[in-house]
């Protein structure tokens, strides 16, 4: 095994992890992820005993117990570029010895559950509903520098995504998935759908507010993507990030999505606040009870 050198895994003078401000036993085997720092007060509040509350920058960690269950919920900012930091630190915690700076012989598996906001781009899905990512096109680049192993089915469903593009694009997109066994475990009864990830809220999701639009008609392709049955459900900014990198490290993800917008019907939800907390209980609900 090779000596990761302090340029690339860098640490603080405490031992902890550089952006993160964590050491090992600061997390959970199970840790939910939100883009807001606000919305971790939201997510532990429900804990029966939290032992940690830490924080740095954009990224705000809480660590504690639901029953027997330990948790970690931790921001991640938003965008994909803060999932390259959230995920590599994380599995720094606990699959390398930061004492040594070896990868140590037995890796953890984390289980990463997102909980976040996103838009529909389907008229048929309800704003205040909450749908569960099978899969993630992902319109940035920071798969591109990880190696992937992508099914058999992925890669059909990202070949039909590419050959339906706007002949005026310029990006590569790539394509993550969900785990399958937490889809068993947490993903039935919600609806289901291909995610994309876009690496900006305005321009990158088709909104136009003075600056003009470069790509045309990139909306509409979303919206009307159909492979086998298959389709584009939402718009959001952090699971392909996720999923990838998941994978990547060998660790378990699904994303939950908050359903505040649909960008067909031009409705914006009326309590995003209620249906927020309505959502993070009910996961939490399912993971106490199917964990």
């Amino acid at each position: 095994m090779t000596r990761i050198p302090e340029t690339d895994l860098i640490l603080n003078d405490d031992g902890s992890v550089y952006h993160l401000n964590l050491l090992p036993e600061d997390i959970a085997g199970t840790v939910i992820t939100v883009g807001d720092p606000d919305r971790v007060g939201e997510v532990s509040k429900y804990f029966d005993h939290i032992e940690l509350k830490k924080s740095k920058r954009e990224f705000v960690t809480h660590t504690g117990t639901i029953g027997n269950k330990r948790l970690t919920v931790l921001s991640t900012g938003i965008g994909t570029d803060n999932i390259d930091i959230v995920l590599n630190e994380l599995d720094a915690l606990v699959n390398i010895d930061l004492k040594t700076r070896l990868p140590r012989k037995d890796l953890t598996v984390l289980d990463i559950i997102r909980i976040g906001t996103s838009g529909a781009v389907q008229a048929d899905i309800p704003v205040d509903s909450m749908l569960v990512s099978t899969a993630a096109f992902g319109m940035d680049t920071l798969m591109h520098y990880y190696r992937q192993k992508i099914s058999p089915e992925g890669e059909k469903l990202l070949a039909d995504f590419k050959s339906v593009l706007p002949a005026n694009h310029h990006f590569s997109p790539y394509i993550t998935q969900a785990d399958k066994s937490l889809i068993d475990k947490l993903g039935q009864g919600f609806q289901q759908g291909i995610t994309i990830s876009a690496p900006g809220f305005y321009a990158p999701q088709g909104r136009q507010i003075r600056a003009r639009l470069a790509i045309t008609g990139l909306m509409e392709t979303i919206q009307s993507f159909n492979s086998n049955g298959q389709r584009i459900t939402n718009l959001e900014m952090e699971t392909a990030g996720i999923y990838g990198m998941a994978a990547a490290l060998g660790h378990r993800a699904i994303s939950f999505n908050v359903i505040l917008a649909n960008r067909v019907t031009q409705k914006f939800s009326q309590r995003p606040q209620e249906v927020m907390d309505g959502c993070i209980k009910q996961v939490l609900e399912l993971m106490i009870k199917r964990f």
